[in-house]
């Protein structure tokens, strides 16, 4: 996940509400499907962090030898000063970069298609 692309605040903002529902008429549908894009961006998030912070590990099992390594320290502060993920999907959701939809609409829309050309 390229980190350097998000470029948005870190602190939650005012914002307007009819922004959201812009997209999918609907502001429940909106708010879930920020939710679990937020969700796998933490996920992500979450095991590129790990996935660094094993380079540092040690095998001994001695709890006495337990250190502060410079730069572990510092790849933590990075990834703690990093937006919080629903600011991501926010971000994301504003500029149009996320992809959705709604396999129940989509059935509805369908049977309501399909009820139409046969009544004609």
């Amino acid at each position: 996940m390229d980190t350097k692309k998000y470029r948005t605040t870190t602190s939650v903002i005012t914002r307007n509400i009819a922004e959201f529902d812009e997209q999918t008429d609907n502001i429940y549908e909106t708010i879930a499907m920020l939710s679990k894009r937020a969700n796998q961006v933490s996920s992500t998030l979450k095991k590129e962090l790990h996935r660094k912070i094993e380079e540092f590990a040690q095998s001994s099992d001695s709890l006495d030898e337990i250190f502060e390594n410079r730069e572990q320290i510092e790849i933590v502060k990075y990834y703690e000063q990093l937006p919080k993920p629903v600011l991501i999907a926010i971000q994301e959701y504003l500029n149009k970069e996320l992809f959705y939809r709604n396999p129940e609409k989509e059935k509805r829309e369908n049977a309501v298609a399909s009820l139409n050309s046969m009544e004609k």
